[in-house]
């Protein structure tokens, strides 16, 4: 595997870091090449080298993100660790990463992102029910799916609207005890 220059990597996160700053203040429409590229200070050829616009831009740090999502599901799933300890783990990556969710999630942010972060929490409950037996038994799969995904997603933009004014771990319990319940 080839190594990247270092200096490649720094201009690409300073894209990034500029375009999610710009978002936090104004809609995703109003921000040009010229904003993303002053703010990176980076001059608009290194921008054009790495993206073919600023939607090629935005679709690359929505799937780096969703990818970054999907390893930690990954990792939590290897570890097989309980409803409430996998909860804590999204919770925290949510937190550490809370400049990018809350940019997205807020009505300045991309509409495309909840679409596509609610596709990710689908993929992701599927693997968790069962409509055959207990209590669940006889429920539609995909209604009961639906339903729950769009509850998580739904929160989760509840938790970053309100600034995360409940911590990550009271979160996890919460989200846990629910899920336990249901699944």
């Amino acid at each position: 595997m080839s190594k990247v220059d270092r200096r490649i990597l720094k201009s690409q996160e300073a894209i990034k870091k500029a375009v999610i700053e710009l978002m936090s203040e104004k809609s995703f429409d109003d921000i040009t090449i010229q904003d993303i590229t002053e703010r990176a200070d980076l001059s608009r050829k290194t921008f054009y080298l790495r993206y073919i616009d600023k939607y090629d831009l935005l679709d690359k740090l929505i799937e780096e993100h969703i990818n970054e999502l999907r390893k930690t599901c990954e990792i939590e799933s290897d570890m097989e660790l309980d409803y409430i300890e996998g909860y804590q783990i999204w919770f925290e990556f949510f937190e550490k990463n809370y400049l990018f969710f809350s940019t997205m999630i807020a009505s300045k942010g991309s509409p495309t992102f909840r679409s596509r972060f609610l596709d990710f929490i689908i993929e992701e409950v599927k693997g968790d029910v069962d409509t055959t037996e207990g209590k669940n038994r006889g429920l539609n799969e995909e209604v009961f799916v639906q339903f729950f995904s769009s509850a998580f997603v739904g929160l989760v933009e509840w938790w970053f609207k309100n600034g995360m004014s409940v911590p990550p771990r009271v979160m996890a319990e919460q989200v846990g005890m629910l899920f336990e319940r249901n699944f």
